[in-house]
C-alpha cells in the first residue's frame, strides 16, 4: 500500500547544516529549495541577494515549508560565509572548478556544523567564497551537460551529507 503525508513514520531529525544560496533568485528554484530544507533536516536556509522573491511564486513550489523552515534574508552571501567560518563551521561550496573533488569521495565534518554554499543559476557560487571555502566539490556528470539545476544538485549533496552524518 502506497503510504501518504498522514501515515509515513518517518523521524524527525535536524542536522547541524546550514545552506547559504549565493544570489539564487528564481522563485521556483528558492521555493524547492525550503521543501528540500524542511526534507532533509537543515537547519538553517540563508538566502542572500537583493532581490530575494518570496512571493506567491515562491510559496506555489515551497508547499508552506516557508513556514517550517528557519530562514533569513542576507544581503551579502560573502559576509554571511565570513562569519559562519569564523563560527567554526566547515565551509563547502557545491561548484565544478578545475581543483574540485568528486562528492562520492569527500568525507564531511561530524565535528563541526556545515554550511553549505550554493550559487547563483548562471554564474555558480563566486570567486571570492570559492576562495574562503574549505573544500570545493561537485557532482560528477556522465552526459553532454556539464552542468544540473541548483535544486537538483543541492538535493544530491543533501542527500550525501545527511547519509555520511547519520
Amino acid at each position: 500500500m502506497q503510504l501518504t503525508h498522514y501515515n509515513t513514520n518517518f523521524t524527525k531529525h535536524s542536522f547541524p547544516i546550514t545552506l547559504v544560496c549565493d544570489h539564487v533568485t528564481n522563485a521556483p528554484n528558492i521555493g524547492s529549495l525550503f521543501r528540500i530544507s524542511d526534507a532533509f533536516g537543515v537547519e538553517k536556509l540563508i538566502l542572500c541577494g537583493d532581490h530575494i522573491p518570496l512571493g506567491r511564486k515562491m510559496t506555489k513550489t515551497s508547499r508552506a515549508t516557508e513556514k517550517v523552515v528557519d530562514f533569513e534574508v542576507f544581503e551579502s552571501a560573502s559576509k554571511k560565509v565570513e562569519d559562519l567560518k569564523y563560527k567554526g563551521y566547515q565551509i563547502i561550496s557545491l561548484e565544478i572548478t578545475d581543483s574540485s573533488q568528486p562528492i562520492h569521495n569527500f568525507k564531511f565534518s561530524t565535528e563541526k556544523p556545515i554550511a553549505l554554499i550554493i550559487g547563483d543559476e548562471n554564474f555558480g557560487v563566486s570567486e571570492a567564497i570559492l576562495n574562503m571555502s574549505d573544500a570545493v566539490i561537485h557532482i560528477d556528470m556522465f552526459g553532454q551537460n556539464s552542468s544540473m539545476n541548483v535544486v537538483q544538485a543541492t538535493n544530491i549533496a543533501l542527500y550525501e551529507i545527511t547519509k555520511q552524518r547519520l
